[in-house]
């Protein structure tokens, strides 16, 4: 077998949410990741889409925001590869959820997570496609000053993730 293709996929953001994107192993992942995610934020919105790998090798999908369901269908298509899931969230932040997906049995590890634009870089060989790793965000721009400091650590006092 040999390297077929490389390809740079661009994953959207739809307004107000965020992505996650992991590797997950069973088609049970759609159904326990959905409890974990209500189990986990109250009011929680979402799309998800799993990537079967065998069997049927269908989209499987579910969620509570029409707009996230889709995209997500859409954007698993673009990947194209076995066993992945995306997910996109409105109401919560990844952090909020991040723990809870670790728990769920089926996930073997997280990619990205992030509201920033992000790219995954996809290889595809004679069996199927892969994704290598993700581009999230932009490069820095520089090194952060005291002020920088000082700024940090008051935005997270007053979104309430620190005291």
């Amino acid at each position: 077998m040999s390297l077929k293709k490389l390809e740079v996929v661009q994953i959207p953001i739809p307004q107000g949410s965020n992505v996650i994107v992991g590797r997950t192993h069973f088609i049970k992942s759609v159904e326990d990741i959905y409890e974990a995610l209500v189990n986990s934020v109250p009011g929680i919105k979402f799309g998800l889409a799993f990537l079967e790998a065998s069997g049927k090798r269908l989209v499987r999908y579910d969620g509570n925001d029409e707009e996230l369901v889709k995209t997500a269908i859409d954007s698993a298509l673009k990947i194209g590869g076995g066993h992945y899931f995306i997910l996109y969230i409105r109401n919560a932040y990844p952090i909020n959820v991040l723990n809870s997906l670790r728990q769920v049995p089926e996930v073997v590890n997280l990619i990205v997570a992030t509201a920033n634009p992000v790219e995954l870089v996809i290889a595809e060989t004679e069996q199927g496609r892969a994704i290598l790793g993700a581009v999230d965000g932009h490069p820095p721009l520089g090194v952060e000053s005291n002020d920088d400091k000082k700024e940090r650590w008051e935005f997270l006092r007053r979104i309430g993730y620190k005291k």
